[in-house]
């Protein structure tokens, strides 16, 4: 799969799911990388966001076999790899029935990964770390490109701690804002209608780029990369050194997507999508920014390598003094205030981007005190 084949899988598909899925770029992007790189993508955020319609469409376009799944905390691992071949059984041996499940999948969805029990867990660590999935002597190799996954919240015990840690990029996906409204809701009635599309690119030519992400040159990244990493340590994220070895892929994945068989710094715009926890997810954004604003004249860059325009701490502080004023005067009716809400979460969506920590630390403090003044 050369750079034609690059091409065509970014105007016929990445391209094409942008179109149809609005304001959502962002994961568009990190689902082609994810493929790329044959890495996990793990989506938090709140259902009703179109995480797994995205990934199905995805698949589609690809021709890629693909397996959904919603877990609750009574899911069998039978419902996820398949049942025991019964007749099999009754010869004295166990066997799988994997037609339609996991196995067979070359991109997986599974929707509340952390409902999953302790028996679901243990294979599914198996099937992100080797692509294998065991059952007593049974050993299957396992197909899968990609497997997503998704929840409305993070981990909270160990054991799912290490299931996490499996997927090397992590997104936050919300609603879209009220100004979306409009296209969102002509876009879905768009798709309500569509049939899925196809395309010459095919989930055998992914896995053939796939196998090109180890024939990038790293060099001009590689002394970046290891200070960025020590900076991201410094935030809280727990980053390992084999972790940090790995997402090297998501660098080369980035170069490939961007046409180059060489990294540069400005692939390392993949950084921003290793957060742990919640509240990481602004500074990391900021750091992150700020180097990749010293490197904006690379060429070819990655779309999401883009750095928004400075922001203007002192022009957020004002519109936060002005909207605290109209809360003390006390909005009119259920709509201003749910203007005001929205416009207080646009300057909490720009705070984010403030260079300086201490004015971007405070920024957010006192949006949230705004905030849950209003009841967001």
């Amino acid at each position: 799969m050369g750079d034609d084949a690059v091409k065509k899988l970014r105007a016929d598909v990445v391209d094409e799911l942008k179109r149809r899925f609005v304001g959502r770029d962002e994961v568009v992007d990190l689902i082609a990388l994810a493929v790329v790189a044959g890495e996990h993508l793990f989506l938090y955020g709140p259902p009703g966001t179109a995480k797994s319609a995205l990934i199905r469409q995805f698949a589609s376009a690809v021709q890629g076999r693909y397996f959904e799944y919603l877990l609750t905390r009574f899911s069998e691992p039978n419902e996820i790899f398949g049942p025991i071949d019964l007749a099999r059984l009754r010869e004295g041996a166990v066997a799988t029935i994997t037609t339609g499940m996991l196995p067979e999948a070359e991109f997986a969805f599974l929707d509340e990964l952390f409902n999953a029990n302790s028996a679901i867990l243990n294979n599914l660590l198996t099937v992100l770390n080797e692509r294998v999935y065991r059952r007593g002597a049974e050993v299957h190799r396992l197909p899968l490109l990609s497997l997503f996954s998704a929840s409305n919240h993070l981990a909270e015990d160990e054991a799912l701690g290490a299931l996490f840690d499996r997927f090397l990029l992590r997104c936050h996906v919300d609603h879209l804002k009220r100004e979306a409204m409009p296209r969102l809701l002509s876009a879905g009635w768009a798709l309500e209608r569509a049939t899925g599309a196809t395309t010459s690119v095919s989930a055998a030519d992914l896995r053939v780029l796939s196998r090109r992400v180890h024939d990038v040159d790293l060099t001009r990244v590689t002394e970046p990369y290891a200070e960025v990493i020590f900076k991201v340590r410094d935030l809280g994220v727990a980053i390992s050194d084999r972790r940090a070895v790995k997402m090297l892929k998501l660098l080369a994945a980035s170069a490939l997507l961007s046409g180059r068989d060489s990294a540069n710094p400005s692939d390392l715009w993949v950084l921003r999508y290793v957060w742990d926890r919640v509240e990481q997810i602004d500074p990391l954004a900021a750091l992150i920014n700020g180097v990749l604003d010293r490197h904006r004249d690379e060429p070819a860059s990655h779309p999401l390598a883009a750095v928004p325009e400075a922001v203007d701490a002192e022009d957020l502080a004002r519109q936060l003094e002005a909207a605290e004023r109209e809360i003390a005067e006390g909005p009119t009716s259920l709509a201003s205030l749910a203007r005001l809400r929205e416009h207080v979460g646009a300057i909490a969506d720009r705070a984010a981007w403030v260079g300086e920590d201490l004015a971007r630390k405070h920024l957010l403090e006192r949006v949230a005190r705004v905030l849950a003044k209003v009841g967001a």
